[in-house]
């Protein structure tokens, strides 16, 4: 994936970084880095993007990300409260070298293998997450160290996640194109529930239709309108969970502009028709 390089640092001398991030935005890039990155969003809502995956996020998103996989949270523009988020990032070498070879740690080792790709955690109980997250933060040095370790002992024997990027995805890094995915992320964003024009979108990155489609589905494994239809139908999931409005207007609302298309859309990326979705959260 092509994305920005990002550098983490820590101001001490500590073995990995946690903190808490509070600001209007998200305003992190498209980007990726060698360390692996625990996002849990206390507050906020938005699309997260995962290597080629494509989702919506809101309080108790869980996330464990890969070294060097490619990704990024937008905050939706609707939403003006502040987002806030408690993010642990780690090295390999967190305890040293050759310490995930350990038979101690095969546990941990297997997890960091499938984080490749991307975790989301599915939790049942959000609050309780939040908690022991805190914890961590507030430790001092080495019980927070060793607080953190048995966190990823205990998400290691998880259950309930979700792999996010496809089988077919591979990252290819090369910082020089990053700029190009992330306006395309921010064009799509601001014009979803307009008609978008593969012109425009070319225009916009200056390259040409054909040399566009190519540079997109070489970048993500997927065409860039299958991406423009999985962030409709994601929003889409929104509005019929968050407002009484028919169907037919939220499609509408969403870009759509033939019902029987948006329906084959949603068939095809949910499993179900709207309201079948609809009634399922509803019981949940």
């Amino acid at each position: 994936m092509k994305a920005q390089f990002e550098k983490i640092s820590s101001s001490t001398n500590s073995s990995f970084n946690a903190f808490i991030y509070e600001d209007e935005n998200f305003d992190a890039p498209w980007h990726f880095h060698p360390e692996y990155e625990l996002t849990y969003i206390v507050k906020g809502e938005g699309i997260r993007y995962v290597g080629n995956n494509v989702e919506k996020f809101e309080h108790g998103d869980f996330v464990l990300v890969g070294s060097n996989l490619p990704h990024c949270w937008k905050n939706t523009i609707q939403n003006k409260e502040k987002v806030k988020s408690i993010v642990i990032q780690w090295n390999d070498t967190i305890l040293g070298d050759n310490w995930i070879d350990k038979n101690e740690f095969q546990h941990i080792k297997t997890l960091l293998k499938k984080a490749s790709k991307g975790i989301k955690f599915n939790l049942k109980n959000s609050k309780k997450m939040e908690l022991e997250l805190n914890k961590i933060l507030t430790k001092p040095p080495f019980e927070k160290l060793l607080n953190f370790i048995q966190l990823l002992e205990n998400l290691s024997a998880f259950k309930e996640v979700e792999t996010l990027t496809s089988e077919g995805f591979t990252p290819t890094l090369n910082i020089k194109s990053n700029h190009r995915i992330e306006k395309v992320y921010d064009y799509v964003q601001e014009n979803y529930d307009k008609k978008i024009k593969l012109q425009d979108v070319s225009n916009l990155v200056s390259m040409g239709d054909e040399a566009f489609c190519r540079f997109f589905k070489k970048s993500l494994n997927k065409s860039f309108f299958t991406f423009v239809n999985e962030f409709r139908i994601n929003y889409t999931c929104k509005l019929l969970i968050e407002t009484n409005k028919q169907v037919s207007q939220i499609a509408y609302d969403c870009g759509y502009e033939s019902l029987p298309f948006f329906y084959r859309q949603f068939q095809k990326f949910m499993g179900c028709s709207p309201l079948v979705f609809k009634k399922k959260y509803i019981k949940i």
